[in-house]
């Protein structure tokens, strides 16, 4: 822990499902941190709403998360473990697991979804603050729980920053991906582009797992499908570096992966500290209808990303059935995460009327480039939202809250005190 920093660690008791405030609670998990000078003195609250879905909260040390030593001088900062991550009840392989009946495994994943997240909040928000009104950070998916948190207790905020997470208030998984594997093409062209001996190597890296049956230290076959999906870096800032220096120890002196390569390949693919990730993925685009593996449907239409296509194409934040039989991690989740790929009655997570009539300054960030969310979305969504001010940028990546050290978070603040 960074000694600069004062920190206080709260636990909530909420309900599993707030229609039900009798019924069966989990703990949600919560880290106060204020600048040690000024930890004694009354400072405005702001909430961190992490990326994900299945994301926890970052842990603070030395000048990390980037933006957290800028909001320290004017707020105390609560670092959320939203339900379900982290410290608060995770939802973890060996949880689903003792789950035996998956219809029963896929009723309690549908009470993580952004609705929960923001009665949580609110609930914790009453006890940490009384009727005063705090401002939050939504850093990607956050910016999602952010648009329902605005559109179901606007009360409860004073503020809103977003950072790469408008989400298009209607659009369906299958308009996201159908958006979404245009630009992680563009994104893997662009790392050959850089780094041209690359596409050479994972080619002969794929040639080599169709050959030959290659396993990861956990027992678990790597495939060629399973390779592809480190292209999920890609939208990061250090993305392309930290794919480039991986293929750069992949194989040894023999032409054979080597077992650094191999481990870090299970720890970047094996979701074994975030599966509600995976398992949630699509039904944060449900709102009254099935997505039925729209990922998966997309792909099937895309010949430029085949197995067997020159160059090896990478594939991104999609998730995939075959991951949930494949992955050691995510297989208890598999008949459970079918029937949610199915369900049809999904609710709504965004009101249109009560967002068009937004009081509360909310300040975004676009990044121009953004592989992960939808630049035009955001911007339609930007447009329909009241007393909202729009940044557009392309200097950052979707890391840019972080990768910019304060710089980001600054002027986003800069943007809801012009509104005010």
């Amino acid at each position: 822990m960074n000694p600069a920093y004062a920190t206080a660690d709260h636990v909530f008791t909420v309900p599993l499902d707030h229609a039900r405030p009798d019924g069966p609670a989990v703990e949600v998990f919560a880290r106060e941190v204020a600048d040690r000078s000024r930890a004694g003195e009354k400072l405005p609250w702001l909430l961190y709403l992490q990326g994900g879905p299945g994301g926890k909260s970052p842990r603070p040390s030395s000048g990390s998360p980037g933006w957290l030593p800028q909001a320290l001088k004017t707020h105390r900062v609560l670092l959320l473990d939203q339900r379900g991550t982290g410290r608060s009840t995770p939802v973890t392989a060996r949880v689903a697991a003792r789950i035996a009946d998956p219809a029963r495994l896929a009723a309690y994943l549908t009470h993580f979804r952004a609705d929960a997240i923001v009665d949580d909040v609110e609930l914790i928000r009453r006890q940490l603050c009384g009727d005063e009104p705090w401002e939050s950070l939504g850093q990607s998916y956050g910016g999602f729980v952010t648009l329902t948190y605005l559109s179901r207790a606007p009360q409860g905020l004073k503020a809103a920053y977003v950072a790469g997470g408008l989400p298009g208030l209607d659009a369906t998984a299958d308009d996201v991906y159908a958006r979404t594997y245009p630009r992680v093409r563009d994104r893997v062209r662009e790392f050959y582009t850089r780094y041209p001996d690359d596409a050479d190597r994972l080619r002969r890296i794929a040639d080599l797992l169709t050959a030959t049956e290659v396993r990861l230290p956990n027992g678990d076959r790597l495939t060629v499908r399973r390779l592809r999906t480190l292209g999920l870096a890609f939208g990061m800032g250090d993305g392309f570096e930290r794919v480039h220096w991986l293929l750069d120890e992949a194989l040894d002196a023999h032409g054979e992966l080597s077992d650094v390569f191999l481990h870090q390949v299970m720890s970047l693919t094996g979701f074994t500290d975030n599966p509600l990730f995976a398992v949630l993925q699509e039904s944060i685009f449900g709102q009254g209808a099935a997505t039925h593996w729209a990922a998966d449907r997309s792909l099937s239409g895309l010949p430029e990303f085949a197995a067997d296509a020159d160059p090896l194409l990478l594939t991104g934040e999609m998730i995939y059935p075959w991951m949930f039989r494949e992955i050691a991690g995510l297989r208890p989740f598999a008949d459970a995460a079918g029937i949610l790929a199915d369900k049809a009655d999904w609710g709504p997570l965004y009101d249109r009327a009560v967002l068009a009539a937004n009081q509360v300054p909310l300040a975004a960030v676009v990044y121009h480039d953004d592989m992960y969310v939808d630049a035009g979305l955001s911007l339609t969504t930007a447009r329909e939202v009241g007393t909202t001010r729009v940044w557009v940028t392309n200097e950052w990546e979707h890391d840019g809250i972080s990768a910019s050290g304060g710089r980001v978070l600054s002027r986003l603040m800069e943007l809801a005190g012009e509104i005010g």
